[in-house]
């Protein structure tokens, strides 16, 4: 199956949303769909490219300041909408940020609260009884994933070279330890945390599903229903284990992390 697009993003927003209510009035590296998946409501939500975006630094599918905003809008639209509802709707945040904006503009005008916005809107969405689930398809990296999908009960990812969860790319990483790149990637191997590739980071424990899909710009119709199916499971295991992020801290390279917790709680 191929359709027009400029990034993965865009991609699987426009076949996981053929032919629902596209939402319109936001800016225009948002895009947001109201559709069903086997019956149930869902709102999609990505981020995209904008070469004509306002602010150049997010051109390339950054979030930057407009992008922030916009995602606690739309998410807290969502929640508004559906408080008075025995059932919330899904939201699916399809993932594909290479980086936050860097900018002197986005430092100035408060980049971190447009971030955080974004991520709190999602969090607030999650408590209130949405399922929010995560569908990594590209790039994860940095304060835009934080603010775009890090927040979602089940994270969802593509087993592909191109899908990449990290705090930082390789050269800003290298830059800051002091060392080459290739020095960097040879440490990282033996260091889940540190380690670029998605199968080490599914080692921490942070993701529902791993999907193969043999070339995510070009999937077949089996490998869409794969992934439907997927999210359609994600939202339905969601709705009967509760709201909290607890999943995540079952794997053996999460021991320290559910360690640390045990004795905060003690202290506290």
């Amino acid at each position: 199956m191929s359709t027009s697009s400029s990034s993965r993003g865009e991609y699987w927003f426009s076949l996981l949303t053929e032919g629902a209510d596209q939402r319109q009035g936001q800016c225009a590296s948002i895009r947001v769909a109201d559709a069903e998946l086997e019956g149930q409501p869902v709102r999609f939500i990505a981020v995209v490219p904008d070469a004509n975006n306002h602010y150049p630094r997010a051109a390339r599918g950054e979030v930057g300041l407009l992008e922030g905003w916009t995602l606690a809008q739309v998410v807290s639209e969502a929640v508004a909408a559906d408080v008075d509802k025995a059932q919330k709707r899904a939201i699916v945040a399809v993932i594909d940020v290479p980086s936050q904006a860097y900018g002197r503009r986005e430092e100035a005008f408060g980049i971190h609260q447009a971030l955080a916005g974004a991520a709190g809107a999602y969090a607030k969405a999650r408590l209130a009884g949405h399922p929010v689930i995560g569908l990594i398809v590209g790039k994860a990296m940095s304060g835009a994933f934080l603010a775009h999908g890090y927040q979602a009960n089940r994270l969802i990812a593509f087993n592909d070279a191109g899908v990449m969860i990290h705090a930082m790319g390789k050269e800003s990483a290298a830059r800051i330890t002091l060392r080459s790149v290739e020095a960097l990637e040879k440490l990282a191997a033996t260091i889940p945390p540190m380690a670029y590739d998605i199968e080490h980071y599914s080692s921490l424990g942070l993701l529902e599903q791993l999907l193969d899909i043999r070339d995510p710009l070009q999937a077949s119709e089996q490998e869409l229903n794969l992934v439907r199916h997927s999210v359609v499971q994600a939202i339905a295991k969601t709705r009967s284990e509760g709201v909290g992020l607890t999943n995540r801290l079952g794997a053996d390279n999460r021991h320290s992390s559910s360690l640390v917790r045990e004795r905060m709680r003690a202290e506290w």
